[in-house]
């Protein structure tokens, strides 16, 4: 998607008071003039040596940036399902590969491609659908881990690097900043994620299952998803790319390759089935016997438009509300029933079940 910018002309301005205009054309090999127009032969010849340390700064990030590609590379996979391709980071020294959910589900057969090119057959050690992530084991070789940091301490500014096998293309790179943290987004199909990380980075079809790094060469995150817009049909939005917490994938691949499974993962659950309708609201298609909803005496052909005082429009807003509740807690559900009674009954809800 293009976007159209209007570009408003500015006068000159003074490059000591904006060091990064500076580094820029220095970086270009530009001449740098001093915006107040002042002919002093010191002035000058400070400018000359403040653009001389930005563009040996730029050099060093520049270096910092080939450096951090040339080691993390090799610690990113190309997955290949029988239904599409993927990325995937190498999580431990046993061959366990951490990706998202998405890139192997249903798959019937999984292949690994490391960087060197070498294939391999892979097999799924475990899924975990609800927040995206799952494990292979790739068979033959033992290809070196990554590190993971602590993605708590991700803070909106740092720089990041998105590696991974967009469109096919192996070890490919793009840059940008950390945008946001702690954004609650869907998937759709009513699979909400928690807390992920918003990076300007792009995120191509292929990079998911990558690696999302920090300037030290640690992966804060794995790269799930972009953004679409969709007031243009559906098409990626640039520059707006979701990527999950590396503490939440340790978090899950450490208890998928422990037991292959993951216990209730301590998330809301109502206990419905849902689909969205035209005139606003989700009508309940079934309920899970014995579940929360059913408990409250919901029953399918009712239409929940309200949960815990929060409109309800659609499933991805039903399922975002009910990422920012808590197992356990009781909240009202506003719903009308096929008769056209309006009513409102107190859910307490439960735990998301595990894979």
């Amino acid at each position: 998607m293009t976007l159209g910018v209007k570009v408003a002309q500015h006068p000159a301005v003074a490059p000591h008071r904006h060091p990064w205009i500076a580094a820029l054309a220095a970086a270009a090999g530009l001449a740098v003039i001093a915006g107040c127009g002042s002919a002093d032969h010191r002035a000058t010849s400070a400018v000359t040596v403040t653009a001389a340390a930005q563009s040996s700064a730029a050099t060093q990030l520049q270096q910092q940036f080939a450096a951090i590609v040339k080691a993390v590379s090799p610690e990113v996979v190309q997955i290949q399902t029988d239904s599409g391709l993927g990325s995937g980071v190498v999580f431990d020294g046993k061959g366990d590969i951490v990706t998202n959910a998405h890139v192997v589900t249903g798959a019937q057969k999984i292949s690994v491609t490391l960087a060197s090119g070498d294939q391999h057959g892979a097999a799924l050690v475990g899924i975990y659908p609800q927040n995206d992530i799952a494990v292979v084991r790739v068979r033959g070789a033992t290809p070196h881990p990554a590190t993971f940091a602590d993605s708590s301490r991700v803070q909106v500014g740092d720089i990041v690097l998105a590696i991974g096998n967009p469109l096919g293309l192996r070890s490919s790179v793009t840059q940008g900043i950390v945008s946001s943290a702690g954004r609650t987004v869907s998937e759709g199909n009513g699979i909400v994620l928690p807390s992920v990380i918003q990076t300007s980075a792009e995120i191509n079809p292929g990079n998911s299952g990558g690696a999302l790094v920090g300037l030290d060469g640690a992966v804060v995150g794995i790269p799930t998803l972009a953004a679409t817009d969709p007031e243009f049909g559906g098409t990626p939005a640039p520059g707006i790319g979701f990527a999950i917490p590396s503490n939440t994938a340790k978090d899950f691949a450490g208890k998928l390759i422990a037991t292959g499974s993951v216990a209730p993962a301590g998330r809301a659950f109502l206990g419905v089935v849902v689909s969205t309708i035209v005139v606003g609201g989700v009508l309940v298609q079934s309920v899970t016997p014995g579940g929360p909803a059913a408990k409250a005496g919901i029953k399918p052909g009712d239409v929940i438009f309200s949960v815990a005082g929060q409109s309800i429009a659609t499933t991805d807003v039903l399922s975002s509300v009910l990422a920012t509740l808590r197992p356990g807690q009781t909240v009202p559900v506003q719903i009308l029933s096929p008769s056209g009674q309006q009513s409102t009954v107190q859910v307490k809800l439960g735990s998301q079940p595990g894979h």
